[in-house]
Order: structure tokens, then sequence, then C-alpha cells
């Protein structure tokens, strides 16, 4: 059995990534690295409470065969966009760089459709970025899915994410081309990334845009 290793276990998506890898026959044990304590308990998780400013202090610990990395956060919790890049770049891409370096064989990150380094946008730039990263660390495979709007609970109550979900809900049904911008819940997100991992999947790069991410569903 494989080891799993998650960033962002706490969130809307890493926390249903993370139960399912614990559901999961094909995972013998779940290693997550948190800066806050999990609620969920069970036998095959094993959770590294940490600092992600002092990576040394624990890069050591990032041992295993696939890395799930859905840490992430918004410019209203991070307070600043030089904090947001630290959580939704520096923190993943040290991470990152430390499991390559370890031998860890397989990575999935949850990055964006938009995403790109020349974008106007600073999200879809920081995720662009990333995955650019990414691509530099020499995993055998590599697998980016990039949803639309997730929908989920979140401690700091995104109401303006809230009702552009729902308005980009309602305009998918009816609006040509629009559908591939309809949202994605985390628990539907976390499923297709498990499902992924844990079937039949070739070295290489491979991308999930919104619909594919979809149809792992009926994996």
């Amino acid at each position: 059995m494989k080891t799993a290793i998650v960033i962002g276990a706490t969130g809307v998506t890493g926390k249903h990534i993370t139960s399912h890898l614990l559901a999961n026959d094909a995972y013998g044990q779940v290693i997550v690295f948190s800066r806050r304590t999990l609620t969920q308990k069970h036998p095959k998780l094993v959770v590294h409470l940490v600092d992600f400013e002092r990576i040394d202090d624990w890069a050591e610990l990032i041992q295993g065969d696939d890395l799930f990395s859905a840490l992430g956060t918004t410019l209203k919790q991070a307070g600043s966009k030089q904090a947001q890049y630290k959580v939704d770049y520096t923190y993943q891409a040290n991470v990152i760089e430390a499991a390559a370096t370890n031998g860890v064989k397989r990575l999935f990150v949850v990055s964006s459709p938009q995403a790109t380094p020349k974008s106007p946008i600073f999200y879809n730039r920081i995720k662009g970025e990333l995955d650019e990263f990414a691509a530099t660390q020499g995993f055998a495979t590599l697998v980016y899915f990039k949803p639309s709007i997730i929908k989920g609970d979140r401690p700091d109550h995104r109401l303006g994410e809230k009702i552009g979900g729902a308005v980009v809900g309602a305009i998918s049904k009816w609006v040509p081309g629009a559908q591939k911008f309809r949202p994605i819940t985390g628990e539907e997100l976390g499923t297709a990334i498990v499902n992924c991992a844990s079937g039949e999947l070739p070295e290489g790069t491979h991308t999930y845009e919104l619909d594919e991410i979809f149809g792992l569903l009926a994996d």
C-alpha cells in the first residue's frame, strides 16, 4: 500500500481529499502537514503540526509516494498580496521541492483554469507560477486539476464567492459555453482527485479541466 502526503488538509477541498484517502484501500498511511489541528481521527492518519516558515526543520519528514497540494488562502484572509503569495506559492513550492528531493514520485495540484504567470489577475498569476515550478521538479507523474469556483463551508464566510457561485451556477444552465465555469463543491473535487490518484494513471503530465474533473466522479 502507498503513503499519501497532504498539505491544505483543513481547507474546503483538502479535508475531502484527506477523508477519501483514509477510506481508500490503496493507501496504507496518510501524512498531513498542517498549521492547525485536524478534527479527523483515523488509524492511518499521521498529523504533523508545522511552521511553514521553517520547512528546513521538518523537510526530511516529507516521505511517501503521492503528494496532494491543496494549500491556499484568499487576499481577505491573508491580509496582503505578499502574505497570500507566501501561502499560495512559497509554502507549496517549498513542500513540492522537498518532496521531489525526498523521492516522492507523484504530485497532484489544485490549480486554476486561468492559471498563467502572465495573468493580470494576481491569483491566477500565483497559480501559474506554481504550476510552472512544479513542472521543473522531475516528478514521474504530475497532475493539475483546474476547477472553477469551489463551493463549501469556509471559516471566513466568503459571501461574495457564495453569491458569485450561485450566479455562475444559474447562468451555466442557460448560456452556451458557460458550463465550463459552473461551480464544483470541495467534496466533489476531493473525490475526483482521489479517484484519479487511485485509478489507472500513466506517468507524465496530465491536466484535468472542469468537465474532466466531473467525469472522474463516475470512477
